[in-house]
């Protein structure tokens, strides 16, 4: 009986001890979420100006869990698995090659949510966006 007890227990502090890594995602004040979502690879050219509100809650993302993250953004437009379970989501900020068919690999610049071994995110990088003067 004292044997089943333990087995009990420490099968309920593992599911406590997993089940409370991360945090949820709520909503993010002025980042319209749903249009970012429906800017997949960033072809419509709506996420750079839909950036901002969510760089400046930068730090609601750290300790995200990775669903939550996608319910927020949606589907990352590429994912690097890494070692020790590690993966970076990637969302494209402006158009470019990747808005082709097939949705090829481009340079552009992106949004980098980077997950550590818990599922839970570690760093959160924006490449810099063109500036009007670049284009002349």
């Amino acid at each position: 009986m004292l044997r089943a007890s333990n087995s009990l227990l420490s099968a309920i502090g593992l599911a406590l001890l997993l089940g409370g890594c991360g945090h949820a995602l709520t909503t993010i004040p002025g980042f319209q979420a749903a249009a970012w979502r429906a800017d997949t690879y960033a072809c419509r050219n709506q996420r750079a100006a839909l950036l901002p509100p969510l760089l400046a809650a930068r730090a609601q993302l750290y300790e995200a869990r990775a669903d939550d993250v996608t319910a927020l953004l949606g589907q990352p437009d590429e994912e690097e698995l890494q070692a020790n379970t590690e993966k970076v989501y990637y969302y494209y900020l402006t158009p470019g090659p990747q808005c082709g068919p097939r949705h090829p690999h481009a340079t552009g610049p992106r949004l980098q949510l980077h997950f550590g071994p818990l599922g839970t995110v570690t760093e959160v990088l924006a490449d810099p966006l063109p500036t009007a003067s670049q284009f002349r």
